[in-house]
């Protein structure tokens, strides 16, 4: 939606990885040097490390770009925890060999025949193995088995394998991975981008979608990012997407601080209210990269009942206090339940209780400024005061539901733009 409202060619702030969008930090730069010697010797390990997001994958999407698939045959294997045997058979349908109905030593076999068909055709073989922090002791193992396979004293596989902190302390730490440990050729832990980077990240990104200053970026909204993120370039996406979205459902030409505000609370609330909420899709969100579930709203009920209970009012009476009874946890209202045609309802019937409001917030002020209105000076300025109130909290109850609203109409785009078969809807 917000790529179409400013003029982008495209969504700069996509979760999933995109070699298009690749931005070079400090960090990114030395990684690439690290991968470029480690692929030059053709043999042994390549770590790299990474948070949650620091952006690993990006860095091999990159990093495929410029592999000439004649000369290096590449089989990516993303794991859950794996044990040895399992990482075999995962291994081999990811270099495309048939395996099933085989034991340990037939996959072996299988792949080993493999290694050396590919050798003899003039072509290396890569194994990229991403999230290795999830791997159990004997499938490293079994990789270090995999470094063994030669033609003569030529090496067939190499490996790079990808992981979250917690490998890296593994493979420094475990002892009985020396053997691996021993092979590891080159190695490097991706950091977070610091505050210059990351403004350069943003606009490295909007840039590349054909952004020409709108929205504008009001001043110290990027230092706030900054603040907001710890520079993990996912977090700055997920962030940036929802600031976009936001400018564009509300038509503003500035992404501001207050918008940041706005859009750090809704996120820390998704948090708060935890696993027990469901997707739009009704299975659990996924969770990349510290991402969140999906939300379930609260929507509001009726806000005129309390203007008519004002106007009600003898002169002579305190106006009876109506102040909003907090939200019943069981009114809230789960995405997947809502149909695109009762969105529109709803946002109509929020326009409906708006204008209401407005007719009658009109009314009360034409009351006040009656002649007999007046007519009792005391009475008159309890009244006023009772009305105010009363209109105070009308407009705060009417500003949550419109959060309510807003917060429905996000996360149901967001929904419809994560799959590009949605996007007719």
């Amino acid at each position: 939606m917000y790529d179409s409202y400013y003029g982008f060619t495209g969504r700069p702030f996509q979760l999933t990885p995109d070699p298009d969008f690749y931005f070079e930090s400090a960090s990114h730069k030395k990684a690439m040097s690290y991968l470029g010697y480690g692929l030059n010797q053709g043999e042994g390990f390549i770590v790299i490390t990474g948070e949650v997001g620091a952006g690993k994958s990006t860095l091999v999407a990159h990093l495929m770009e410029r592999i000439d698939p004649e000369a290096l045959t590449v089989a990516q294997v993303v794991t859950s925890a794996l044990d040895g045997e399992e990482l075999i058979h995962v291994v081999a349908q990811s270099f495309g060999i048939a395996v099933d109905g085989k034991d340990k030593a037939g996959a072996l076999g299988a792949i080993e025949q493999f290694l050396q068909d590919e050798a003899r055709a003039g072509r290396r073989c890569l194994l990229i193995v991403d999230e290795c922090q999830n791997l159990e002791f004997t499938a490293l193992e079994e990789l270090r088995m995999l470094s063994n396979f030669q033609l003569g004293a030529h090496p067939l596989l190499q490996s790079l394998l990808l992981g979250q902190p917690e490998f890296r302390r593994t493979l420094a730490h475990h002892p009985n991975l020396d053997q691996l440990r021993q092979r590891i050729i080159a190695s490097h832990h991706l950091e977070a981008l610091d505050a210059e980077e990351l403004e350069d990240y943003v606009h490295h990104r909007l840039a590349r979608v054909g952004w020409e200053h709108q929205p504008s970026l009001q001043d110290g909204l990027l230092s706030a990012l900054y603040k907001a993120t710890g520079g993990i370039p996912r977090r700055v996406n997920q962030i940036m997407n929802r600031l976009l979205l936001l400018g564009a459902i509300e038509e503003r030409d500035e992404i501001g601080l207050s918008m940041l505000d706005a859009v750090l609370e809704e996120m820390s609330e998704d948090q708060l209210r935890g696993g027990g909420l469901r997707s739009v899709t009704g299975d659990p969100a996924p969770q990349e990269a510290g991402e969140e579930e999906a939300v379930a709203t609260q929507v509001d009920e009726p806000i005129y009942d309390e203007v008519k209970q004002v106007e009600a009012q003898p002169e002579a009476e305190a106006v009876a206090d109506t102040s909003a009874e907090p939200l019943d946890p069981e009114t809230e209202v789960e995405i997947e339940s809502i149909p695109a045609s009762e969105v529109a309802a709803m946002m109509a019937q929020r326009d409906a209780r708006a204008a209401e409001l407005e007719a009658a917030i009109g009314e009360l002020q034409a009351a006040g400024a009656a002649p007999g209105f007046a007519s009792n000076g005391a009475e008159h300025a309890s009244l006023d005061g009772d009305v105010g109130e009363a209109l105070t909290r009308i407009e705060a109850r009417l500003e949550e539901q419109e959060r309510s609203f807003r917060h429905v109409m996000t996360m149901l785009i967001e929904w419809l733009e994560d799959d590009k078969s949605r996007e007719a809807a």
